[in-house]
């Protein structure tokens, strides 16, 4: 029998390479039902490209930029589906082989596993920094998480990237789905009420997708801007789990591997791009107590 399957992602002006995710996802070991489009227009938007004859199964919903938020979108896009399991994307990770769905389903045989994730590979020619950050988030090895794993993984046991996730349509629906109005962390946030129900959260290492970002220091500083207020706005599930510990170990790791790289001459450069984290994660906390003061 068939495992039925259908994929969701959301997009915003998706350039000519979304053809080429489309395309990779048709050619699937296990083929998707359907892939269910949210596609967010500017006013005056055309909307997106005739797809049909790269997967026959596309299903488009066009949405307002002002109506856009990360877990309301996805949650109206699950609405859609009556699939048993749900691949959330994002337009620009482009999946690696023909196995990625296949590879994401495999722990779903765990009736406890809530959520699988995807390795995010360095896309051909990112910078070393960006490599660093890739490999350092999903190594080589899976990794299965649950409540036992907080005190020695603190936040990292909620880590979890709707870049590339299988969802178990059972779970989510009991969960409530993603929390609706966040600007950040809807992955996160639903791994935590995931983990805290008894459920587990796995790191699939052999679904690989190809996904990364140069950001500019600014677009980081800014980044982790809102990764502070979504973090201050859900202390029931952040608060008393330390982020910045986290933070201590990607440095120690990203100066070990220059070292081990022979790449020192870029040292100061990842000390501010690593200052910058942590400057934009502190100044969204703070922003985000000082809104709350202030209603």
């Amino acid at each position: 029998m068939s495992i039925c399957v259908d994929i969701v992602i959301p997009v915003y002006r998706p350039g000519a390479e979304f053809a080429d995710v489309i395309k990779k996802l048709a050619s699937q070991d296990i083929r998707p039902q359907k892939i269910i489009i949210m596609n967010t227009l500017d006013e005056g938007d055309d909307t997106l490209p005739d797809l049909s004859s790269v997967f026959d199964g596309i299903e488009i919903h066009n949405i307002i930029k002002e109506d856009f938020y990360h877990g309301k979108t996805r949650n109206e896009a699950a609405s859609y589906s009556d699939a048993p399991y749900l691949v959330f994307m994002t337009m620009d990770a482009l999946p690696a082989d023909e196995k990625l769905i296949s590879s994401l389903l495999a722990p779903m045989s765990d009736e406890r596993t809530a959520v699988s994730y995807a390795r995010q590979l360095p896309k051909d020619g990112c910078s070393t920094l960006e490599r660093i950050n890739r490999i350092y988030n999903y190594p080589s090895e899976d990794r299965k998480k649950g409540l036992q794993d907080l005190e020695s993984l603190g936040v990292k046991t909620f880590f979890c990237s709707n870049a590339c996730a299988c969802y178990k349509r059972e779970i989510f629906d009991q969960l409530g789905g993603f929390v609706d109005e966040t600007m950040f962390n809807e992955d996160m946030i639903y791994a935590s009420k995931a983990v805290r129900a008894g459920y587990f959260i796995y790191y699939a290492s052999s679904a690989r997708v190809y996904h990364s970002h140069d950001y500019t220091l600014l677009e980081q500083y800014r980044r982790n801007i809102d990764l502070g207020i979504s973090q201050a706005e859900h202390p029931e599930v952040f608060e008393g789990i330390s982020s910045e510990s986290e933070g201590r170990r990607f440095v120690k790791t990203g100066i070990k591997m220059l070292s081990d790289e022979g790449k020192l001459l870029l040292l100061p450069k990842f000390l501010l791009f690593c200052a910058a984290r942590y400057l934009g994660f502190r100044k969204g906390k703070r922003l985000s107590r000082l809104n709350r003061h202030s209603c």
